[in-house]
This record gives structure tokens, sequence and C-alpha cells, in this order.
């Protein structure tokens, strides 16, 4: 029977933990493969407290990594939370003798602290990337991927994203068919398109202090449905479209054709999540000039459809 170790510690997210539990905890017997043996396990057996002000009770310490074939560390507190001597060095353990290790969201920076990724391939959360890319220059960051498989060391980026790699490992242990019928148990997709850069958060832009570019902003963002060129927010801005250019990019760090790319997906994103018109009305008033520059660009920035990436959020066909 293969062995799961997650391990858990104080001030643990609830549902971090329970990804791996929900997921390796199923009773795979009724879908025709062999269960897996799970342990939850911590630094210490007892009382665990979470991050939602109850308590969990452990029956296993770091002991059980020695015989785990698979070790997960959930998403970690923080980044600037240090883990200690002795679960690094459970984990270095286990590594070492060949069990297949994992870390989910934040728990990529546990794995790094315990110097397992040092030339690897690893995801985590979009919002603390930059985080882990200063503290982790030797290691591979993949900013978009869902999750990384880089042999025995699995990563995932944020939340539901270790849905997804829960599901890639029972995918590998028992094939697709299994993996599907779980998801479908779960009721969330068996693999999903497209990567984490669809749900990194693009604002729209705000000006920071009235000047005269900021106005050319303002004014642009309020005609994005509009052809709209350098010269025309030059003029707005009462400047030379070279002078204009230069503060452009000073104040935004992009080019006027760059800058407005992002403002146009900005918006088509909150339409297409509120359902607002087809796909035709969607590159309409977000400024493209047709539908399948549109699909094109989008595509290619989030890696995955208008339709498909408007599903996700209406929960219908459409």
């Amino acid at each position: 029977m293969h062995m799961i170790a997650v391990i858990a510690y104080d001030g643990i997210s609830p549902f971090h933990l329970s990804v791996p539990c929900i997921v390796f905890g199923d009773d795979l017997l009724r879908l025709g493969a062999p269960r897996y043996e799970l342990r939850v396990c911590a630094e210490r057996t007892g009382a665990v407290s979470t991050l939602s002000g109850f308590a969990i009770q452990v029956e296993h310490d770091l002991a059980a990594l020695e015989q785990a074939d698979t070790v997960i560390i959930p998403s970690w507190s923080s980044p600037e939370a240090q883990p200690s001597a002795a679960m690094l060095a459970a984990l270095q353990q286990a590594h070492a003798r060949g069990a297949r290790v994992v870390g989910l969201c934040l728990g990529t920076f546990v794995l790094a602290q315990a110097g397992l990724l040092q030339g690897r391939s690893a995801s985590t959360h979009w919002a603390w990337a930059d985080d882990f890319a200063k503290d982790h220059p030797e290691v591979k960051l993949d900013r978009h991927a869902l999750y990384t498989d880089d042999g025995n060391i699995t990563t995932s980026a944020g939340t539901a994203a270790a849905i997804d790699c829960c599901l890639h490992l029972i995918r590998l242990d028992h094939g697709a068919e299994i993996a599907n019928r779980v998801a479908r148990r779960l009721v969330v997709a068996p693999h999903r398109h497209g990567n984490q850069s669809q749900y990194i958060e693009m604002p729209l832009s705000e000006t920071e202090r009235p000047d005269a570019v900021s106005a050319a902003l303002d004014w642009a963002m309020a005609h994005l449905n509009e052809p709209i060129n350098v010269e025309q927010l030059a003029q707005k801005a009462h400047m030379s479209a070279r002078n204009f250019s230069r503060h452009f990019k000073r104040k935004t760090g992009a080019t006027v054709v760059q800058w407005l790319l992002h403002q146009r997906l900005a918006v088509a994103q909150r339409l297409l999540e509120r359902g607002d018109g087809s796909i035709d009305q969607v590159a309409e008033t977000a400024g493209f000039g047709s539908t399948v520059s549109f699909r094109l660009q989008f595509t290619r920035m989030f890696s995955i459809s208008p339709a498909s990436y408007r599903k996700q959020f209406l929960h219908r066909e459409v």
C-alpha cells in the first residue's frame, strides 16, 4: 500500500490540509484501484492549532516520513516563516531515500529552504512568485504553471491548483480513468485548461497624480472601445508624440501599445466573468479590432480561450 504522509503544523489552513486528505483519502477500492494509506503527521503528536481557530488531533510525528512513499507539505503559513530544523531534516532524509516529495502552494518555499529544489523546476502561488524568485534564484520558477512535475518532486500554485496537483499524482499512480473518476466525485475538472496567469489580477489603471500623462490615460480608459494611437494621447497631454512616449514609458513602464493591450484584456476578463454579451460583443467593447484578434491576444496572454475562460465563471454552457 502506497503511504502518504501529510505534514501539519501550528497555524495551518484547514482547507490546505484537507486538499490532500480528501483527494488521497478517497476509497479507491470502489473505483478499482488500491487505496492509499494516509497519515497526517506533525513535529509532535497531539493538538495542532489551525488558522481558523480550532485544533486538530494528530496521531503521528515526523517519524512517519521514514516509511512514506510520498511526503506532502501543504501551503506554508508565509514565505517569511522559517521551518524548524527537524522538519527540514525530515524532508531531506525522505527525499534522499527516494520518497516523492510534494510542496503545495507556499509549501514550495519549505522545499526550497530544505535545499531540495536547487536546479529544479517549481511553481508556487503567483502572488508570491516575486518573493520566491528573489529568495531562491537557484530554482527554475515557472510562474505560469498550475503545477510542476520534476521527477520525484512536485510543486503547485495556490489553493485550487493543489487539487490539480493531487489529481495529477493519482493519474501517475493509477492512470487517467481513476483520476477522472476521483475528480468527478469531487465535482472538479479532471484537468484544467490554461495556466495560473488567467487568475492573476489585472487591475484597471488608476491615476497616481493629476498630470498631463495621467489625464491622457484617463481619457484612454474612457475610450478603450475606440481605436487609440500615440498621436491622439499625445494631443490630449499637449505634448509631441516623441515627448509623450518618453514620459509614458517612465510613468507606466510599458509602451502605449503594451499598456492598451493590458487594459483591454483586463476589461475583457471582467466582461467574460460577468457573462456580459457574446464573444463578439466583448471583443468590440474591449476595443479589439476583430474577434479573431481578440481570441488570439487573449489566448496568447492567458493560455485559455475567451469562451473557456467564461465557462469557468458562469458554470453553464455558453
